[in-house]
């Protein structure tokens, strides 16, 4: 390191080759790390993910806070 704080290199670039070796181990590197892609989830029943979107309930809340009004 320089007293400037520059770093300077003191090896040669690499060949043609050896870059080219370089660029092959890596890529055999990342395909061989690379997450498996994620099984597709399973098909929803239609009429659950219809109610699921219009928010519907099953049963009626039993909880209810002012009965007076609904009834």
């Amino acid at each position: 390191m320089h007293e400037d704080g520059r770093v300077r290199i003191l090896y040669p670039s690499p060949s043609e080759e050896e870059t080219a070796a370089i660029v092959a181990a890596v890529e055999r590197f990342v395909r061989t790390t690379a997450l498996q892609p994620a099984a597709a989830p399973a098909p929803q029943n239609p009429w659950r993910r219809a109610a699921l979107l219009e928010g519907v309930i099953r049963d009626a809340p039993t909880d209810l806070r002012e009965p007076w009004i609904n009834g």
